[in-house]
């Protein structure tokens, strides 16, 4: 049921666009919202493709996304009549500050320290501030005057009961039933420096499943060639990649004892949804603000004088070995998931 606005009460719009990750790591914000102003109005503006991050989230009142070759004009002149009094930009980029100018108010955002960022990639030394918070306490920064503050808790991946059932019934079919432990791989990375040798997920999985473990290998439709091919060198293994869209791969993750993954959006729904996650960062690094949050995880690295080398991955590694993963083996991180996921 929506939440009513009794006089005074606040009418906020969040705005974030994209990506996985970058969206569902706005909802300890959007929980500190709800707990503070529990009748306040919350809106959640994003993407259409991601709308199923958002959609049952229970501190929201609506997920709203441009329609089909909607200008930002006629989104903004759509927002309009809500007439809200707090407008938080978690997205800072040119479209949200245009946005901003389309559809002018109270607006808050946040700093992404460029300067700080770029000095780090350019000459592998740390100058963001002492004390600077992970990227979903940055967020906060944008609810200025709203008086909240983070309640230590990670991320928050809704599931409706549809997507729990498409999940039970593709596992059950896997033989996998419900209480059957379930490790989840996810080979895919939308960069390629942040994926880890293909080869190496092979072995895992085919070792994963000569000590007994069941494997679901999870990712988006762009990850399922690489998923296919990890799938199939274990019979232990079921390919889930491509099958399912962001809710079901939430409820994929959520019936998993653990996820190995590389920086990407899934080890944030899987954080989401409370499975423990073994995070694999080569390019990036933790004062990027991205780690795992408030979850249980265990982040394997490597400390080299070539990290970061980007802001976000790229293409090729620019020095051409790719070490920041190439020398994390499939036995460390198999001793990993199986110290994280128990046995």
């Amino acid at each position: 049921m929506p939440h009513t606005t009794p006089g005074g009460a606040p009418r906020i719009l969040l705005v974030r666009f994209s990506s996985i990750g970058d969206i569902l790591l706005t909802t300890p914000l959007i929980r500190a919202l709800r707990l503070r102003h529990p009748g306040a109005r919350i809106d959640a503006l994003t993407k259409a493709p991601f709308t199923p991050l958002l959609a049952d989230n229970p501190h929201l009142d609506a997920v709203l996304a441009p329609e089909a070759g909607e200008s930002l004009a006629s989104l903004a002149a759509r927002l309009r009549p809500a007439d809200y009094t707090h407008r938080l930009d978690l997205h800072g980029s040119l479209r949200s500050r245009s946005l901003r100018v389309l559809l002018p108010g109270r607006w808050g955002g946040y700093s992404k320290r460029p300067v700080a960022r770029g000095l780090l990639v350019l000459t592998k030394r740390n100058r963001y501030p002492r004390g600077t918070p992970p990227v979903p306490e940055r967020y906060f920064e944008a609810a200025a005057g709203l008086d909240v503050r983070p309640d230590g808790g990670p991320p928050e991946f809704a599931l409706s009961a549809a997507a729990r059932d498409e999940a039970d019934a593709f596992l059950a079919a896997a033989g996998m039933p419900e209480g059957r432990a379930v490790i989840a791989l996810a080979p895919g990375a939308a960069h390629a420096t942040k994926r880890w040798p293909l080869e190496y997920w092979m072995t895992l999985a085919r070792t994963l499943g000569v000590e007994g473990n069941r494997v679901v290998v999870v990712g988006g439709p762009e990850d399922a060639a690489a998923a296919a091919t990890v799938a199939r060198v274990s019979p232990a293994a079921v390919l889930a990649a491509g099958k399912f869209g962001l809710q079901g791969t939430g409820a994929l993750l959520a019936r998993c004892r653990v996820l190995v993954s590389g920086d990407t959006g899934v080890m944030h729904m899987a954080t989401g949804v409370g499975t423990p996650v073994v995070a694999l960062f080569g390019p990036t690094v933790k004062a990027f603000g991205f780690f795992p949050y408030q979850a249980r995880s265990e982040v394997l690295q490597r400390d080299l004088p070539c990290r970061p080398c980007s802001r976000m991955g790229g293409p090729a590694c620019p020095l051409g070995h790719h070490d920041c993963l190439r020398t994390i083996t499939p036995e460390q991180v198999l001793r990993a998931a199986t110290s994280l996921g128990g046995r």
